[in-house]
């Protein structure tokens, strides 16, 4: 197995981007958890099998496939349906992350993982990488890309923990909020420090004190 090094955020920081940067830094393969459970979500996958038996058909379509749309709405709406879905996949995913990261046969292996403060993943990575941006940024970037409200895009936010306590919790923290050039300073300091050291990235820490 890997090392792996988890890279995660909050929604609308830019961890995707980041994550790509630092891979091409890095020269590191970087398994994406969207991409794993948008596979594992695909007609008659264990993520489908197990939804299609917990929730019914109402969150399907006629021709069987997941009605994504409609079930990202619920979940933010509903905390008691966000959880069962997540106790539902998680597992799942991390057992296919696990496989994948073994496949590549390398030594580091980059995972971009939206929730993995969420899904309790910290003891799965042995770094972490928090992607951070102010609040009004995210909720800027979140109504840009997905065409949707403001009360939407807070809706997001709060279903994910608090982007301030992921921060706390970094290994490596890079503040995204500024200009991209800015973000990439950071992002190549913590590629040199990566196999180096585990310590706390202090760059930050004074914003959230």
């Amino acid at each position: 197995m890997p090392e792996l090094i988890g890279i995660t955020g909050g929604i609308g920081s830019g961890k995707s981007r980041a994550c790509r940067y630092l891979a091409d830094l890095g020269g590191w393969p970087l398994l994406d958890l969207d991409q794993i459970c948008r596979a594992l979500l695909l007609p008659e996958m264990p993520g489908w099998q197990a939804l299609r038996q917990a929730l019914g058909r109402d969150f399907f379509t006629a021709a069987g496939e997941l009605n994504r749309p409609k079930l990202r709405e619920a979940i933010f709406a509903d905390a008691a349906l966000r959880q069962q879905v997540d106790g539902l996949l998680h597992p799942l995913a991390k057992q296919a992350m696990a496989a994948q990261a073994t496949r590549l046969n390398a030594p580091l292996v980059l995972a971009e993982i939206p929730l993995l403060f969420e899904a309790g993943w910290q003891d799965s990575v042995s770094q972490i990488v928090v992607v951070y941006a102010d609040e009004a940024v995210r909720l800027r970037r979140i109504m840009e890309r997905d065409q949707v409200s403001e009360e939407q895009a807070r809706r997001a936010i709060a279903a994910q923990m608090p982007l301030e306590d992921k921060a706390r919790l970094a290994d490596h923290l890079i503040d995204n909020s500024a200009g991209w050039e800015n973000t990439c300073v950071q992002l190549r300091q913590a590629a040199k420090l990566m196999g180096k050291q585990k310590d706390a990235c202090p760059s930050y820490s004074a914003l959230f004190t």
